[in-house]
């Protein structure tokens, strides 16, 4: 092991801590939907809370920065940011090639993968194109699930939404045979809310395709913005390193969703 003296030691903390900190008396605002439980959703006082609203407000505290939350619908949420309306999108937003020819990315702060969500005993086993034709897909619009399902199941009745509980209701109420989601949230629906529980399932294999999936899930910055981002990338890191990350990730999942294991 490489020995360093205190005057080192002290010099890499003192750059450390200068790659994280912006302006004390700075306010940035992160905008997220507010409609995809668990990771961002309207609380019954009218917080917006979860875990990508939990992780942003950390790593606004590791870059000792103030940070409001700003509510938007996920339509509107890029052209938003590039509005300046608020300085960065915390909204388990897939990092994908198109994407990139509109805003910059982070690295990844959890990994992605989709899946299927159909009634109980469906059986629904066929996930070809032929398989699906007539039947009636839901999925949010604006995704890279709405993406995939135009992509895959061309001849099927695909039915977007403006946000994800909507398409869940759907699913619940019977108008869908087959729905495709983010894997996490789906998963949490299918396990611990009421209505999921009761009307619904996964069903197939997780949908892994980067050209859908993307990178992971990163939050998004205008592009001009390197410093930024920059910034977020090294309070991502420290986050992961102290322990605030896991914490976090435990209230929400079982799993650690960072590495999927």
């Amino acid at each position: 092991m490489i020995n360093r003296t205190i005057a080192g030691l002290a010099a890499a903390a003192l750059f450390a801590a200068s790659t994280i900190v912006l302006h004390a008396e700075e306010t940035l605002k992160i905008g997220t939907e507010g409609a995809y439980p668990p990771f961002n959703y309207v609380d019954t006082d009218g917080s917006i809370k979860g875990f990508d609203v939990e992780i942003g407000l950390a790593l606004c505290e590791k870059m000792k920065v103030k940070c409001e939350v700003v509510a938007q619908d996920w339509d509107g949420i890029i052209p938003a940011l590039l509005a300046k309306k608020y300085d960065m999108i915390i909204a388990s937003m897939f990092i994908t090639e198109e994407r990139k020819k509109q805003v910059a990315f982070t690295d990844p702060y959890y990994l992605a993968a989709m899946t299927h969500a159909a009634a109980k005993n469906s059986g629904i086993t066929d996930f070809t194109n032929e398989g699906m034709k007539g039947k009636a897909i839901g999925a949010q619009s604006g995704t890279t699930q709405a993406d995939y399902v135009a992509a895959v199941y061309p001849d099927a009745d695909i039915k977007l939404y403006p946000t994800q509980d909507e398409v869940n209701l759907d699913m619940a109420n019977g108008r869908l045979d087959l729905q495709v989601g983010d894997m996490i949230p789906l998963l949490d629906w299918v396990t611990k809310n009421d209505d999921g529980k009761a009307c619904c399932e996964l069903i197939g294999q997780p949908i892994t395709d980067p050209k859908f999936v993307g990178e992971g899930v990163g939050i998004a910055v205008r592009q001009d913005d390197n410093d930024l981002r920059e910034k977020l990338n090294a309070a991502l890191k420290a986050i992961r390193e102290d322990g605030t990350y896991q914490k976090i990730n435990d209230k929400y999942f079982s799993i650690d969703i960072y590495t999927m294991k």
